[in-house]
């Protein structure tokens, strides 16, 4: 079997290359030259996991192909994914401009029967646009050509999509007649060989699952982080009711770790579309409305614990930051909470130093000279008169804290991420401020 992926983002590259691991035909294609230049050369523009690794492997063994000619890919594939970006518009909608315009292309260029299915996060009744948007250019050429369209939302981790793909917690796809459901249980028979269950569905239950999953996972990140909030003011140990609630199967022990907010491509970007489409068939979502709201608020706690430590006056102190990325394992900085606490500080008159294992280049893309860079975890803590923890990365997690103590002004930290045992931090004598414990 071969098959096309439109778009070589996050979604489409990482789709493309695992499909290629199982033994099908792949050509990945994208309007950016360069992108598909270093692609062909097996340079990835994201940092993943063994991703790297898996393209150029497949790219030798002849499998995995990159292309900027969408026409020329369509000749004797039999499903095309549609993976290009979705990204917010003003009103918090998603903009589907880029799905249309590959959904034209298809029409336009199409000449056998063509599976077309929606990878892309994308609103619920876009597989009808699409479908009408195939169908107005087949018409235009007075072509006569059957298609299905399906929907096939992604579910992957960033830090951990390639294991995701490989071995699914579960497989969404929605679609409409019997032809496109044979075909895609055989794509995707090599990923349920192991029992992970592949999940057929009507298209407008598909692309409503991957909106509500991914709200109830903010959901419970957004109500962990105001429960940890009450904590403090009322002197519970947040640490302590995470464990005591977690231990509930009915609640679980993930996504219930108090931080400094959410960010990335995914959270932020579907609560806010999925709050559009609620209102525009006139039903707010009042919890999601509240969820936003929350980690929103979130992402300004640690810089309003630092800010108080040091009694409103922050001209001229130096923060060193730990961790850029939105989570561990990841070099994405969208919505990322170290952004808003970053510029907080700067308004505030502070000088900032930061370190992230992988997210540095990307960091000097968005923020540039504003801060300052630091080659490893302990440079940034000269003469720093504080420490702010931002991103989990394992290396923080067990650092020398005899030589953090040497080299900082005043051994104090602010760990957003509670990655420290209270008691720990208080034997090696460090001034410790977490989330969701009274200090």
């Amino acid at each position: 079997m071969k098959i096309t992926i439109v778009g070589t983002g996050y979604v489409g590259l990482v789709t493309g290359t695992c499909f290629a691991e199982v033994g099908i035909d792949v050509t990945c294609v994208d309007i950016d030259k360069e992108k598909i230049e270093n692609l062909r050369k097996g340079i990835i523009p994201i940092f993943e996991p063994g991703l790297e690794e898996m393209v150029h492997r497949n790219i030798s063994k002849g499998r995995l192909h990159f292309s900027t000619d969408l026409a020329s890919a369509l000749g004797d594939c039999e499903v095309i994914f549609n993976a290009v970006g979705t990204p917010p518009d003003e009103d918090g909608s998603a903009d589907l401009q880029y799905v249309l315009s590959v959904a034209r292309q298809i029409g336009k260029h199409m000449n056998n029967y063509l599976l077309v299915v929606t990878k892309s996060t994308v609103p619920v009744g876009t597989a009808q646009k699409v479908k009408e948007a195939i169908q107005a250019e087949l018409n235009n050429r007075h072509a006569n050509l059957p298609f299905d369209v399906a929907s096939n939302p992604e579910f992957l981790k960033e830090g951990a999509a390639v294991e995701d793909f490989l071995k699914p917690d579960r497989i969404v796809v929605g679609l409409e007649s019997t032809r496109a459901e044979e075909i895609m249980r055989n794509l995707y028979k090599p990923f349920t060989l192991n029992g992970h269950p592949i999940i057929f569905m009507d298209i407008t239950s598909a692309e409503m699952t991957k909106y509500a999953a991914n709200a109830m996972l903010a959901t419970k990140i957004s109500f962990m982080n105001d429960i940890a909030n009450l904590c403090e003011l009322v002197g519970a140990d947040v640490n302590l009711v995470r464990k005591g609630i977690g231990s509930d199967p009915r609640i679980g022990n993930k996504f219930i770790y108090p931080g400094v907010g959410y960010g990335g491509s995914c959270f932020p970007k579907d609560v806010k579309a999925l709050i559009h489409t609620s209102e525009e068939y006139g039903y707010p979502l009042r919890v999601l409305q509240a969820v936003e709201q929350v980690n929103d608020d979130q992402k300004s706690v640690l810089f309003h614990k630092i800010s108080n430590y040091f009694k409103g006056d922050l001209n001229g102190k130096t923060v060193a930051i730990w961790g850029l990325s939105f989570k561990p394992l990841t070099d994405d900085m969208r919505e990322a909470p170290s952004l808003v606490i970053i510029q907080y500080l700067l308004d505030a008159g502070a000088r900032v130093v930061a370190y992230d294992p992988v997210a540095m280049k990307e960091a000097r893309r968005i923020i540039g000279d504003k801060i300052h860079y630091a080659n490893d975890p302990y440079e940034v803590l000269q003469q720093a008169d504080c420490l702010a923890i931002v991103t989990e990365w394992p290396e923080f997690r067990f650092p020398d804290f005899m030589k953090m103590k040497n080299l900082m002004k005043q051994p104090v930290i602010f760990d957003g991420r509670n990655i420290y045992d209270r008691m720990e931090m208080k034997k090696n004598q460090f001034d410790y401020h977490c989330i969701g414990i009274r200090h």
